[in-house]
């Protein structure tokens, strides 16, 4: 039986790595997009929904943290290529979905560009936690 003061430790890792030259409004929106397609695919890690001593409904959110790192465009290149190796639920952004503006165009502007030469600016990764940490290897925690 769980106890409120006992740690919950999960076994999946959820994980986003950012480029680390970019823009503070860059990170936070690229973050949010990034993990927004890990509950529909992965429909485990959402939590039950949320409510207040009121009554006030609110939506469920993910069941774990979100742990966001930086790294340099070479690394995140090697995250990639790990977690393709891999085969784990894997979200990417290139630089051209700053341009796009629905999701249709950010669709075609990844599917142009052949999986070697995309221009990443960051990636999401869902796994268990040891496949996930050998992705990430590299990258430090988001300051």
């Amino acid at each position: 039986m769980e106890t409120v003061n006992e740690p919950v430790r999960f076994e999946t890792k959820i994980a986003v790595v950012l480029r680390d030259d970019l823009q503070m409004w860059q990170r936070l929106n690229m973050t949010a997009f990034l993990v927004s397609g890990i509950g529909r695919k992965e429909p485990e890690v959402i939590g039950e929904p949320y409510a207040d001593a009121d009554g006030t409904e609110y939506l469920p959110m993910f069941r774990q943290p979100v742990l966001v790192f930086e790294a340099s465009k070479e690394q995140l290149t090697t995250c990639h290529q790990r977690a393709v190796g891999r085969a784990v639920p894997l979200s990417v952004f290139t630089t051209d979905l700053f341009t796009t503006n629905n999701d249709r165009d950010n669709r075609a502007a990844v599917r142009a560009v052949h999986r070697d030469q995309l221009d990443l600016v960051g990636i999401a990764v869902y796994g268990p936690r040891n496949a996930v940490d050998k992705i990430i290897k590299g990258a430090r925690m988001h300051p």
